[in-house]
């Protein structure tokens, strides 16, 4: 039996008063079903011994592809025939649920409103306790995490988890690579309105503090640039323009005294 509800050759051959009890299962199926009708019948399939399915065409609206598949049974040296469960299955092309998909997998950056909360996994890469911050990595001195421990943070970025950050903002609309940058005269590292970071990202980002800017008040890559960078300034020609000559007017009233 093929998931659309259409025979193929059984692997066992059904169970012969069992792939009898056709009026049994539509019974059944019926039943289930309430007031829709039950299709036509679109074959049996053994399922062991003893033990048969027969399914049925859906014809609840909105299910389209979906088939009933009764189950049924029967004793050893009995004809008796047992109804176990009716079931409503999907075909080929049958609409669907999608797979149920954890929400903290669904959401998206953005997406948090007023009073929700989203915790980080228990085992969550991009954190480190505080106490611990640095090992490892040498180019950043004791000191500065020494001061983090004081501030009283419990969790600190781990080195995996800043370079994540460090990724993020470089393949971001502030990152050196668009069309933006690719534009402009300067970079941001020799911009004023540059908001210089703290610690060891400080070499590679830091916030724009240009209120007419795009990327105001977000993190920059010190090669990201823009047209309001502090050092553009308007190009200007350095000879007057060359006016065309006058054109007489021929309609209007105006005398002109050619002698």
């Amino acid at each position: 039996m093929r998931d659309n509800g259409t025979m193929s050759d059984p692997i066992d051959t059904p169970d012969a008063p069992l792939a009898a009890a056709i009026d049994i299962a539509r019974a059944a199926a019926a039943e289930t079903a309430g007031l829709d009708p039950v299709g036509d019948h679109l074959g049996a399939v053994s399922d062991g011994e003893r033990i048969v399915s027969h399914h049925f065409a859906c014809t609840r609206s909105g299910y389209a592809g979906w088939y009933w598949s009764v189950s049924v049974s029967r004793a050893p040296d009995a004809d008796t025939v047992t109804v176990n469960d009716v079931v409503l299955l999907p075909g080929d092309g049958a609409i669907t649920a999608p797979d149920w998909t954890p929400y903290k997998e669904r959401i998206r950056p953005g997406d948090l409103s007023p009073g929700d909360v989203l915790p980080p996994e228990d085992d969550d890469l991009r954190l480190v306790p505080t106490w611990t911050a640095g090992d490892g990595d040498e180019q950043t001195p004791d000191r500065f995490f020494a001061r983090e421990v004081g501030l009283g943070r419990e969790w600190t970025l781990s080195i995996e988890g800043r370079e994540m950050a460090a990724d993020r903002w470089h393949d971001s609309d502030q990152g050196p690579d668009t069309a933006m940058a690719k534009e402009a005269k300067g970079v941001c590292g020799d911009c004023g309105f540059l908001v210089s970071l703290a610690g060891p990202l400080s070499d590679r980002f830091g916030v724009c503090g240009n209120g007419m800017a795009n990327a105001d008040g977000r993190v920059v890559s010190i090669q990201h640039g823009c047209g309001a960078h502090s050092d553009a300034r308007l190009k200007r020609s350095a000879s007057a323009p060359v006016l065309p000559p006058p054109v007489f007017d021929t309609i209007a009233d105006d005398a002109v005294d050619l002698s």
